[in-house]
């Protein structure tokens, strides 16, 4: 099949990394998977075009809303990967939550990476009852919430063999001849909904009292004003760095040498970053979020905190404790083999898109 995949592909964002290892799925099946940028379109009516001037025989979408509208009344069969913050976030607009569900019931099938996240959906959209939150019927089908799927993020991890840490360190303004450093990692597209400003001010003032601790963020400028705006602030926090982004390989390198990474969204799907801190046996520290709480079990495959000053707290417990340390990061990495196999998520991508013929 000649099949379109839709996505959001600003480099190094969760989106773009999903869309690229689908395509690879469904390329090592025999199949043609063009990348389109969501963003470069404004309406179904110019995907129809492109859908039938280059001779597509169906179609794939990376988020509800961003992608999926572009997929409506589509003269091709289309399936739909759920975002997260389509189903965290979007959902709460009227317009888009109108939207939302007729793409859902146009897909032939739907994916989720959480059972969560499924529930969140069914309860939305396929229940046939009424809405609450916007007091409109919502037309559904009882046979709609078969259609969802759940398939958790594929992960594989190849750090760089040629990355330089002491050059990483020196270009990021980190002192190389501390005894003692502890470089946490907080990866991210810069975007509100990320919440990169959350730990600045509290790891500031730990940064103060304890110099070996250094915070850096890193991650594409997805939202440019508010890219300026954080790299302002972090101008002001002594002991937090504002990294560029980087290919992926050197990424994970960066991450295997930190102490740990850190996750500090408002609302989270399911994280790339996260995962793949877990693959590569690093601890992670995470905001206690839904999205967050879906795969990280507190104190055993992770730590979640609720706010600065216990992540501070959580924090220091793990560097005085390297034995917890070590129990957290043996769990997660069998957690990552066991429930985010990379093979597995191929066959059930390379198998769902039969539907689509």
């Amino acid at each position: 099949m000649r099949l379109l995949l839709l996505a959001c592909l600003r480099a190094q964002t969760g989106n773009a990394t999903t869309a690229e290892r689908i395509q690879n799925h469904l390329h090592a099946a025999g199949h043609t998977c063009v990348l389109k940028d969501a963003f470069m379109y404004e309406s179904p009516t110019e995907i129809a075009n492109l859908t039938s001037t280059d001779m597509f025989d169906a179609a794939l979408a990376i988020h509800l809303y961003k992608g999926g509208r572009l997929l409506q009344g589509s003269r091709i069969p289309f399936g739909i990967i759920f975002g997260g913050t389509d189903i965290n976030e979007d959902i709460k607009c009227e317009e888009k939550h109108h939207v939302m569900g007729a793409v859902l019931q146009e897909a032939r099938f739907a994916v989720a990476f959480t059972m969560k996240m499924k529930e969140l959906a069914a309860a939305e959209w396929v229940s046939g009852q009424i809405n609450l939150a916007f007091k409109i019927s919502v037309p559904g089908e009882p046979e709609a919430r078969k259609k969802i799927y759940v398939q958790t993020q594929g992960i594989k991890t190849m750090p760089s063999e040629a990355f330089d840490w002491y050059r990483f360190l020196r270009n990021a303004g980190i002192p190389t001849d501390t005894q003692s450093l502890h470089v946490f990692l907080l990866i991210c597209g810069l975007r509100r909904v990320k919440d990169p400003l959350y730990l600045v001010d509290v790891f500031s003032d730990w940064h103060r009292k304890d110099p070996s601790v250094h915070l850096g963020i890193i991650g594409p400028a997805v939202d440019p004003l508010f890219t300026c705006e954080v790299k302002e602030k972090v101008k002001r926090a002594p002991g937090v760095h504002f990294l560029q982004e980087m290919p992926q390989d050197d990424l994970h390198a960066a991450v295997r040498r930190c102490f740990a990474v850190v996750n500090s969204s408002i609302s989270e799907g399911m994280s790339a970053a996260i995962l793949e801190a877990m693959d590569l046996g690093i601890p992670v520290l995470a905001r206690n979020i839904p999205g967050n709480a879906a795969i990280i079990k507190h104190k055993e495959t992770g730590l979640l905190f609720s706010n600065p000053q216990e992540f501070v707290l959580l924090s220091k417990s793990l560097m005085n404790d390297p034995i917890m340390e070590k129990e957290i990061v043996t769990r997660a990495k069998e957690y990552v083999k066991k429930h985010h196999s990379w093979e597995s998520e191929r066959k059930v991508y390379q198998n769902l898109v039969l539907r689509l013929q």
